[in-house]
């Protein structure tokens, strides 16, 4: 449980599984383990009720590039939430492989990867080397319920 106190003397906290927006279906596992990997759905920033967190709208106009970052920072907790549900324990996460980060941008925004840096200054920050991950920053015309910044990532576990 190396990583859930690392977790607390930051004083962060998992948020919950999302609670959509009423009417939104997700037919799919926030998180698929085959073999020795996880495969981590799409994340977005999370609020402590498991609701979509803001500030929502297009990094480089509405949102700065320090929300973004703020947000990416959030969709980490977000994901670090359900892989701890469906693993048990973060510990079991030997490598972060891959994170491919999408940020919702204004035209001619073209600062993608440091409002990602969000996301991947705090893997590193709870895993060390382990965090150490390949990673893409793109931009999008829009991502889901006008969130700033979605991630998804594979893992490599332990048994």
């Amino acid at each position: 449980m190396r990583i859930e106190a690392r977790l607390q003397e930051l004083g962060l906290v998992l948020p919950p599984p999302v609670q959509p927006p009423a009417g939104v279906r997700l037919p799919f596992t926030p998180v698929r383990v085959v073999d020795d990997r996880a495969y981590v759905s799409g994340h977005g920033p999370q609020a402590a009720d498991g609701a979509p967190a803001g500030p929502f709208g297009r990094v480089g106009a509405e949102v700065t590039v320090e929300q973004g970052y703020q947000a990416a920072r959030l969709t980490a907790l977000s994901m670090l939430g359900s892989l701890q549900r469906e693993l048990g324990d973060l510990d079991r996460i030997t490598a972060w492989g891959r994170v491919f980060g999408m940020v919702r941008s204004a035209p001619g925004f073209a600062a993608q990867p440091s409002v990602i840096n969000g996301f991947s200054d705090l893997i590193l920050e709870l895993f060390g080397d382990a965090g150490a991950h390949a990673r893409s920053a793109v931009g999008m015309a829009e991502l889901p319920f006008g969130l700033p910044v979605e991630v998804e990532a594979e893992v490599v576990i332990s048994p």
